[in-house]
């Protein structure tokens, strides 16, 4: 045994190239606990880890006299020691099995380890390798996790040894496999042909179908009639179907799939299954920011807008009122077949507390409550039933100032009477000056323009002097007209004058008064006054000539008796 061990290991020996980083042969001479000792032909035996040796089980197939390939690091380290590695032999062993696919356009193993920018990674033999997403199924997808753990069969597209790069594909394998049998099916498709598949993969937008040689699409809203947000709610991988070509372009070789199609379409002759204004259980399949989707039948959903969730509330979110799941009760409000689309409410399951205020109140009826909000327009007040009444800017304040505005705020208890309702439109119209007297509208109707009025000085700018007429009213005299007419006059705060109204503004809530009218009425008043007093003369001198003569005459007529 000793002369024929001798003798292999100089037949294996005799053609080594004894270079650094050189693949040689060894002769395993002995097997330790945690080292193998070999004869590589040089003065010393090397001595190699044993984990080097360890197959991918964790098993350790080697005897003594196996040969083994090894690369050489160090003829001599310095040391007296030759120095050898088996796992970089491995290594050039696998470089050179994969330069070999490459040039010979052959079949190359791997495990899929994980997912990268890109693709995939992939261990062939220790040597790592990159899968792009787009080699990796016939069909590209998005979602490959599925690949992750699985040994595959590639090709190799590119190499380069010096960069460690290695490129595969998958999709290069799976179409030269089901290059025959995918032809044969693709000519033996037809829309409308009901096909037995498996689920191959699954993506947020829907699943790829192994349909035997090629992948068919099944989007998601072909799944089901029912709403699902996921195609892992209704199918999985690795699930056998049935499922229906709805399209095929053979020009592409693109195929959609569905399942629903499968069975019949809930929404047809859905108009007589649910008449409008009736009530239904359903049950909540989605809540968004506009409302919530409530499905009243397998597969037929409708929109609960947020507008109908609640009577006084129009901007509720939907999570304050129900949740995923939740049975609730709702009313049909409106159902369009055609486009597939069902209007729900359910605040029309409670009493309209609009139509309850048009019931209990009338115009002119007083009433209370908060201040809800102050807008440009009015202020909101929060009235029975939790329903809204406006008062307008221009019925919170006979003066309409600006100042009656800001002294109101949220949250005051105030007091307004009802001038209209319009229970349909959910509009209720309040006033507030209302429930006071218009003490400007008052004294204009018993002081109408061109009357003479008595005033008090209460101020004055460079424009005008400010008058007041009487309690809460107030009037300006021009300060041209004042000038013109008082330049005697001291302008006094106090002082008590006399003027005309020359112009009232009700929609201003102005009154203009006159010094100059007053002079002019006092003007036309003299003049008058003067006509009848020579008049009045006149009238008498003709009565005293007329007498002279009546009595001369009377005295004449005696003399001649």
């Amino acid at each position: 045994m000793a002369a024929s061990f001798e003798q292999l290991l100089d037949e294996n020996l005799s053609t080594v190239i004894m270079k650094q980083g050189s693949l040689v042969t060894g002769i395993v001479i002995d097997i330790l606990d945690n080292h193998v000792v070999v004869h590589v032909g040089l003065k010393s035996e090397a001595v190699v880890p044993v984990s080097e040796f360890y197959n991918e089980s964790g098993e350790l197939e080697l005897e003594v006299g196996d040969e083994v390939q090894l690369t050489l690091e160090a003829i001599e380290d310095g040391h007296g020691n030759t120095r050898v590695s088996r796992e970089k032999a491995i290594k050039q062993e696998v470089w050179k099995r994969i330069e070999d696919c490459l040039a010979q356009d052959s079949i190359l193993k791997g495990l899929i380890t994980g997912s990268v920018k890109g693709g995939m990674t992939v261990d062939v033999q220790g040597i790592k390798a990159f899968l792009p997403g787009s080699l990796a199924e016939v069909i590209p997808t998005k979602d490959l996790e599925h690949l992750v753990g699985n040994y595959e069969e590639f090709k190799v597209v590119k190499l380069d040894k010096d960069k460690n790069n290695v490129v595969l594909s998958r999709k290069a394998v799976l179409q030269e496999v089901n290059s025959e049998e995918r032809e044969k099916l693709l000519s033996s498709l037809a829309e409308g042909q009901v096909i037995r598949g498996v689920v191959k993969n699954l993506t947020d937008y829907g699943a790829f179908v192994d349909l035997g040689g090629i992948d068919g699409l099944l989007h998601i809203t072909d799944i089901s009639w029912s709403r699902i947000n996921h195609p892992s709610e209704a199918i999985k991988i690795g699930e056998k179907l049935d499922v229906k070509i709805i399209k095929y372009d053979a020009e592409e070789k693109k195929v959609s799939l569905g399942i629903k199609q499968l069975i019949d379409d809930p929404w047809i002759g859905i108009e007589s299954k649910f008449p409008l204004n009736t009530s239904v259980m359903a049950t909540v399949t989605n809540l968004t920011d506009y409302g919530f989707f409530a499905e009243i039948e397998q597969g037929v959903e409708g929109l609960v807008h947020v507008s109908e969730i609640d009577w006084t509330n129009k901007n509720i979110h939907p999570s304050k009122v129900v949740q995923l799941k939740d049975q609730v009760e709702v009313m049909i409000l409106e159902v369009d077949e055609e486009k597939r689309r069902i209007s729900l409410g359910l605040k029309q399951l409670t009493e309209n507390p609009w139509q309850v205020f048009e019931h209990t109140h009338k115009e002119g009826d007083r009433v209370s409550g908060a201040i809800k909000s102050i807008t440009d327009f009015g202020v909101f007040i929060e009235l029975q039933g939790g329903i809204d009444g406006l008062v307008h800017l221009s019925d919170i304040s006979w003066d309409e100032s600006e100042e009656s505005v800001r002294s109101l705020n949220k949250g005051d208890l105030v007091e307004a009477l009802v001038l209209s309702i319009e229970a349909d439109r959910e509009r209720i119209s309040l006033g507030m000056k209302q429930l006071v007297s218009d003490s400007f509208g008052d004294y204009v109707e018993s002081n109408k323009k061109g009357s003479r009025v008595k005033a008090t000085i209460i101020g004055s700018t460079e424009d005008r002097v400010d008058l007041e007429l009487s309690d809460d009213v107030k009037g300006y005299l021009p300060m041209k007209d004042y000038t013109n007419s008082m330049s005697d006059t001291a302008l006094e705060e106090g002082a008590e004058i006399e003027v005309v109204i020359a112009n009232i503004n009700r929609k201003e809530r102005e009154i203009i008064l006159s010094l100059r009218a007053l002079e002019k009425q006092d003007e036309k008043s003299a003049l008058k006054d003067n006509a009848l007093k020579n008049k009045e003369i006149e009238e008498a001198t003709k009565s005293n000539i007329g007498d002279l003569i009546k009595a001369e005459m009377q005295d004449a007529d005696k003399e001649d008796e």
